[in-house]
Order: C-alpha cells, then sequence, then structure tokens
C-alpha cells in the first residue's frame, strides 16, 4: 500500500493572508493605505508572528509593499502595473479557455454559466446595484473561466490578478467604463467559447482587457490632474 504524508489543515497565517486579501481587494483597505500590525493582530486574535507571516505572504504576491522604518502599505498600480495585471489575466484566460473548449470540450457548459453571470450583471444593473457588486460579477466572469479548466495553478496565478483588478477597478470612483458595454463584450466571449471559435475568442479577450485598461489608466491620469472622477483620497 503506497504511504501519504498526513494532510495538514491550512495554517492560520495562510487563513489570514486569505483574509488580508479578500478585505483589500473588496476596498476595505484602500490603495497606499498602512497597515497597522498591533491593530491587525488584535482584529483578528492572532500573534503578530502569524500576522507578518500573512503579511509576508501578500508581500510576495504584490498585494501589499515593505516600506523600511515605515511599514506595510497596500500596494499602488500605475499605468505599467495595470497593463501588467491585465497583460497576465489575459495569458491565463487564453489559455484555460483553450482547456476547456480543446482537451476538455466543455465549451458549451462554460458558455451557459458565464451567460448567467452575464444575465446575473445585467440584472444588478437593472437594480442600480452598487459599482463594487457590479465589479465583483465582472471579475467572477473571469474567475468562471479559468475554474472551468480544472487547473490549480491557473486558478492561484489568477486569483492574485484578480484580487489586483479588483484594487484597480475599485481604487475609482464611479463605473470604469459603461456596464452594457461590459455586459455585450461579456456575451460576445461566451458566444466564441460556445461555438469553439478559438481565434475569434483571441481577438474578443483581448479588446475586452485592451478596454479596460485604456479606461483605468484614463482614469488615473484622470486623478493626478485632480479631474472629477479622480481617485478617492
Amino acid at each position: 500500500m503506497v504511504e501519504f504524508a498526513p494532510v495538514r489543515p491550512e495554517s492560520t497565517a495562510a487563513l489570514v493572508a486569505r483574509k488580508l486579501r479578500e478585505l483589500i481587494s473588496g476596498g476595505v483597505f484602500r490603495p497606499g493605505q498602512q497597515l497597522i500590525e498591533v491593530d491587525l493582530a488584535r482584529s483578528f486574535g492572532v500573534s503578530r508572528g502569524i500576522l507578518r507571516e500573512a503579511l509576508q505572504r501578500l508581500a510576495q504576491e504584490g498585494l501589499l509593499v515593505s516600506r523600511p522604518n515605515r511599514g506595510v502599505f497596500v500596494a499602488e498600480f500605475g499605468p505599467d502595473e495595470v497593463f501588467d495585471i491585465y497583460t497576465a489575466r489575459l495569458a491565463i484566460e487564453r489559455a484555460a479557455c483553450l482547456k476547456v473548449i480543446e482537451v476538455l470540450g466543455a465549451g458549451p457548459e462554460l458558455a451557459d454559466a458565464l451567460d448567467a453571470l452575464s444575465d446575473r450583471l445585467e440584472a444588478a444593473v437593472r437594480g442600480d446595484a452598487s459599482e463594487s457588486a457590479a465589479v465583483d460579477l465582472d471579475i467572477e466572469f473571469h474567475e468562471c473561466m479559468v475554474a472551468a479548466a480544472r487547473s490549480p495553478r491557473l486558478d492561484r496565478m489568477h486569483a492574485t490578478l484578480a484580487a489586483e483588478s479588483r484594487m484597480c477597478q475599485r481604487a475609482l470612483d464611479g463605473p470604469v467604463y459603461p456596464a452594457p458595454a461590459r455586459i455585450a463584450e461579456h456575451r460576445g466571449i461566451a458566444a466564441a467559447i460556445r461555438s469553439g471559435d478559438v481565434p475569434r475568442l483571441h481577438v474578443l479577450l483581448a479588446a475586452h482587457m485592451d478596454r479596460a485598461v485604456e479606461a483605468i489608466v484614463a482614469r488615473l491620469a484622470d486623478a493626478r490632474e485632480g479631474a472629477p472622477g479622480a481617485l478617492s483620497p
């Protein structure tokens, strides 16, 4: 009989890191905000050693920045970082969709799930949902594509990028670009997946990412110039 090492439960530091990741991507902690170790350790009910381990994990992921003699801060993203985030996301999401279509043969099933998410986003927008809720549904669409590939490694890489994307969008007041345009692009992507039209899928995914990058970078420029709709303080 093959011997296996015992399965270890997720460490406390990993659990704290996951919760912090959710709080950061959810906009509770804003880009540039300092995280106070003693306050966070008290809030989570853990030692400062465990908290530091969690902070180090998120610093390695790029969500936090450690500044010597100053402390730990939530990362801030400029135009170059935004472009890099979405470029990496595009590569992962293309790879995931290719596996779903060409290896798993599950394009129609994924398309059904994506159309259902587009329906939810459309209903949320009609119901005057908050921009935060719309951002979550927007990113969930892309997370669904990656999850369908059944690749733990793609999932892990995409999780950090999705968190960074949420940070980019939530750092801006108001929608990044109109929800109807996002919904139409999502439905086009789902249709290409359903039909197995890989070349069209590549084009639509790239255009979708490019539009998001252009919109976010334009809003960042407005923020630097102090224009309406700038970054919140």
